[in-house]
C-alpha cells in the first residue's frame, strides 16, 4: 500500500515535495492559501501607527478588519507567524541611550516582574525568554534613555522587584533594522 506523503513548505504554495513512499501511516499536510499569503505579505512591512492599524491591510487584501485579525491568529496558531511585535528606531524619536538588561527571575514571579517592568514608561520590551540565556535569565526588557543613567533606571528596576541577579548588555554599533520578507 502506498501513501502520499506532502512536505509542508513555508514559502510558496507553488512548490511542494511529494513522496511516495510504502508505509502505514498517512501525514495530512496543510497548504497555506492565496488569501492568508496576501496577509502574511502585507504584514511583512510597515504597519501604520493608527487607532485602526489593520483597516489599511484589510482594504487592500479586499477583506474586513475581523478576518485580516482572524488570519493572523490563525497563522500564529499554525506556526507560520512566531513573533508579532515592533520594531523601535529610537534615535529617530530622541532616545540617544539603549540597553538590554537579562534577569534572573524565579519562574514564580516572572508574570508580576513582567507587569511591574512594562509599566516603566523607558521600557519598550519585556518578554519571558525560553530558552534562558546562560541557563538562567529568563525575561529580557530593553531599556531607552533620552539622557538618564541606564545604571540608575535599572537598579531601580530591580528595586521594584527586588531581583538583583541581571546583566546590562549595551549596544556597541545601530546596525540597519530590516524586514525580512518570505512572501
Amino acid at each position: 500500500m502506498f501513501h502520499i506523503i506532502i512536505v509542508k513548505k513555508y514559502l510558496s504554495i507553488t512548490h511542494f515535495l511529494i513522496l511516495f513512499i510504502k508505509q502505514v501511516k498517512t501525514y495530512f499536510v496543510e497548504i497555506i492559501t492565496a488569501k492568508k499569503i496576501k496577509v502574511a505579505s502585507q504584514l511583512q512591512g510597515d504597519i501604520q501607527l493608527k487607532s485602526r492599524p489593520f483597516r489599511q491591510i484589510a482594504d487592500s487584501c479586499g477583506l474586513t478588519e475581523k478576518e485580516i485579525i482572524n488570519i493572523i491568529k490563525k497563522l500564529n496558531k499554525e506556526g507560520y507567524i512566531r513573533k508579532f511585535g515592533a520594531v523601535l528606531r529610537h534615535h529617530k524619536i530622541g532616545y540617544a541611550k539603549n540597553v538590554l538588561v537579562v534577569w534572573s527571575v524565579p519562574q514564580d514571579k516572572i508574570e508580576k516582574a513582567g507587569i511591574t517592568f512594562a509599566s516603566f514608561p523607558f521600557i519598550s520590551h519585556c518578554y519571558e525568554r525560553n530558552p534562558v540565556f546562560k541557563s538562567k535569565y529568563n525575561l529580557f526588557t530593553m531599556l531607552h534613555s533620552k539622557g538618564e543613567d541606564m545604571t540608575s533606571l535599572t537598579n531601580k528596576m530591580a528595586a521594584s522587584i527586588d531581583i538583583h541577579d541581571f546583566l546590562i548588555l549595551e549596544s556597541l554599533k545601530e546596525y540597519k533594522k530590516t524586514t525580512p520578507e518570505y512572501f
